[in-house]
């Protein structure tokens, strides 16, 4: 999936991410969707590897809107039980991009 033939940018570990590599999927959630409606900002699962400026680049091309601003969350995973062991659950970062005004992404 990732393309080790690009040469690594300055000041960033791993490889070059492709911007379908850097998104991962969009977060449908309650609180997202009242970002996306009242502040235009939609929240997106990204690769751990990806910094905001990849984010932005990332969203910027494949649905062709202007970003404002990218804020970044690593969300660590759950502790969960079954029976009598104990685990934890992935762990992903997240992403809350705002876009300009009159820009708009349609999810549904």
């Amino acid at each position: 999936m990732v393309n080790l033939n690009k040469p690594q940018t300055a000041g960033r570990k791993g490889p070059a991410l492709e911007p379908y590599q850097v998104l991962m999927r969009p977060l449908i959630t309650e609180k997202a969707t009242f970002a996306a409606e009242r502040h235009n900002a939609y929240t997106f699962q990204v690769n751990i590897l990806a910094t905001k400026t990849e984010i932005k680049e990332a969203v910027e091309s494949l649905f062709k809107v202007e970003v404002v601003a990218v804020r970044t969350i690593n969300r660590g995973g759950k502790a969960r039980r079954y029976k009598n062991r104990v685990g934890r659950t992935s762990g992903y970062k997240k992403a809350v991009v705002q876009l300009s005004d009159e820009h708009r992404i349609d999810f549904y």
